[in-house]
């Protein structure tokens, strides 16, 4: 599944299983690099045994917004700081290593098995000790509710991905009520992600109904369950505090609480170097020499499985209503020249994201993306009628002059990016506007309406790509089943192709009709990747199992400041 984050930099490791093998370059003054890191070999996060840490301890963290809503399963939910602030507090079935392994989170599960596979069935036996944060059992009921939310035969559910259980005929239970048997009535290979990486298991108090499942979380989390609770939220300050869950059954967290504070872009580093926060994500060669400037903090690294993207407005009305307009903007827009301009100094040799589906270093990655070429571009738009007038710059068509507003959050760095489009695209008589918008609210009330010509954010994956084809570049007619189509671009052909590529369960053919898939986002214009993350964090040195997290999970029970 597909996260979505206003941020090219990410203040804490919110996704614990990243896909891609990126350096940590030199810098542009001379530093030495941090060396090349490798696919499955790097997690960077000061590993300790809990013997050599404090008991107790505040760890500080930042956001960008108070969550509009609280269930990541919602759409306005479906956010990487909010799913972030959730990762101490809901029960997923499978934890990752450094190297991209799997197992079972004893905590939440003891047995999770495809125990048929025609018809495929997946039997998950719950843990006898896993309770919600109100006293009630987790049970098969939670799961039967919450695959009924996300199959998507009642639209009422506004859900942000389908992830799967559109595939899942039935839930039953299964020897006891801490069982559960999952029947497909067609082949789903990712089923392992329907409760872990990006995804999280909800009671049945939240996924049981349509008004609970988009409403019940809006102003405030109900019931969880981890090694943390909710201890306090004040929206006015932008500020939500996690204490210990006194249910919890695990190990006792070393930590005393979890702090989040709503800090706007350019107030984040200020706040690593006053002490007051303790980990900031490095997006620019100023944030890192800031951060090694700082005395107690550390940049650690890991590849990042995070990457900036453009997405266009195709709805009818829309001035990117027409695919062949959309496919001719993309290519006068120098994606190697963001790459370059952005990431010298953080990665080794920067390059842009070719693939939609694929992060670069990942089995299955391939150079799928259209050429940057201008002087095509430029003959496109004549081609369909946006000529430059005599003695203007812009061009114009059946009066209409080609302006394009681009919408993004307030940070620097999407400013930079944007500029650098806006001068690509000048060059051949297109005027773009950049058009700032706070973090609060930023998903829910600008991109989800579609108040954007182009738009910028991040997309967050995990070890499920092909869980997420369906929810970004699938078509849903129905205004309710939006998902993380924001664009609303897509074809019947493309939904057939995303539909064979999910169903496949041989490894080597699902990579192929992947690309496939690829190709056909690309030649329908829908979006354009940008760049991956260089996955570079600043973190205070003393604080251990925390950091750029790479493959592996975290685990909140660990982590805290050294003695």
């Amino acid at each position: 599944m597909r996260i979505r984050s206003i941020g090219t930099k990410l203040a804490v490791p919110l996704v614990a299983v990243a896909l891609v093998a990126t350096g940590c370059g030199g810098s542009d003054d001379g530093t030495a690099p941090q060396g090349k890191a490798e696919l499955g070999t790097t997690s960077d996060i000061n590993p300790h045994d809990v013997a050599d840490l404090k008991d107790g301890g505040n760890l500080r963290l930042v956001m960008s917004a108070f969550p509009a809503n609280w269930n990541t399963l919602n759409i306005d939910g479906n956010d990487a700081e909010i799913m972030g602030v959730e990762r101490p507090m809901m029960p997923r079935a499978f934890k990752s290593d450094a190297s991209g392994n799997l197992s079972i989170d004893t905590n939440y599960f003891t047995d999770v098995q495809l125990t048929n596979t025609n018809p495929q069935q997946v039997t998950y036996t719950i843990n006898p000790k896993a309770i919600w944060s109100d006293g009630s059992p987790i049970t098969w009921e939670d799961i039967a509710a919450q695959a009924n939310a996300l199959s998507g035969r009642n639209k009422e559910f506004l859900i942000a991905n389908n992830s799967g259980w559109d595939r899942v005929e039935k839930v039953e239970r299964g020897t006891d009520d801490r069982q559960a048997v999952l029947t497909f009535n067609k082949h789903f290979a990712e089923w392992k992600g329907q409760f872990a990486g990006n995804s999280f298991l909800y009671p049945k108090s939240v996924t049981g109904t349509p008004e609970s499942f988009n409403k019940g979380f809006v102003d405030a989390i109900g019931a969880t369950s981890g090694p943390f609770i909710v201890q306090s939220t004040d929206r006015g300050q932008g500020r939500i505090v996690l204490g210990h869950n006194p249910k919890w059954w695990g190990d006792t967290p070393k930590l005393d609480t979890i702090t989040y504070s709503v800090l706007n872009d350019a107030a984040t580093m200020p706040a690593l170097q006053n002490n007051e926060i303790d980990v900031v994500g490095i997006g620019s060669r100023d944030d890192r020499k800031t951060a090694e400037n700082t005395p107690g903090v550390v940049i650690r690294h890991a590849p990042g499985n995070s990457w900036s993207h453009i997405t266009f407005n195709g709805a009818p009305g829309s001035i990117f209503a027409d695919p062949k307009l959309r496919v001719a903007i993309g290519k006068a827009i120098d994606r190697q020249g963001i790459a370059t301009a952005i990431q010298t100094g953080l990665v080794i040799d920067p390059k842009p994201l070719n693939n939609h589906i694929y992060m670069a270093g990942q089995k299955g990655y391939q150079d799928n993306a259209p050429a940057f070429d201008p002087t095509e571009a430029a003959k496109e738009l004549d081609d369909l009628g946006w000529k430059v007038p005599a003695g203007g710059s812009i061009r114009e068509k059946d009066g209409k002059k080609l302006e394009i507003r681009d919408v993004m959050y307030q940070a620097d760095t999407w400013v930079q990016m944007a500029q650098i489009i806006q001068q690509n695209l000048a060059s051949i008589g297109v005027k773009l506007t950049i058009d700032t918008k706070p973090g609060q609210d930023y998903f829910t009330k600008v991109i989800q309406p579609g108040d954007f010509d182009m738009a910028h954010w991040s997309w967050i994956g995990d070890l499920f790509p092909l869980g997420s084809i369906d929810q970004i570049w699938g078509y849903h007619p129905d205004a309710k089943d939006l998902q993380g189509n924001y664009g609303r671009i897509g074809s019947p052909e493309l939904n057939d192709l995303i539909e064979k590529t999910v169903s496949e369960l041989d490894p080597e053919k699902a990579i192929e009709l992947a690309n496939q898939v690829d190709k056909a986002v690309f030649a329908e214009g829908h979006s354009l990747p940008l760049m991956q993350s260089p996955g570079n964090v600043a973190v205070r040195a003393n604080l251990a199992n925390f950091g750029a997290a790479g493959l592996a999970s975290l685990d909140y029970t660990k982590i805290g400041f050294l003695k």
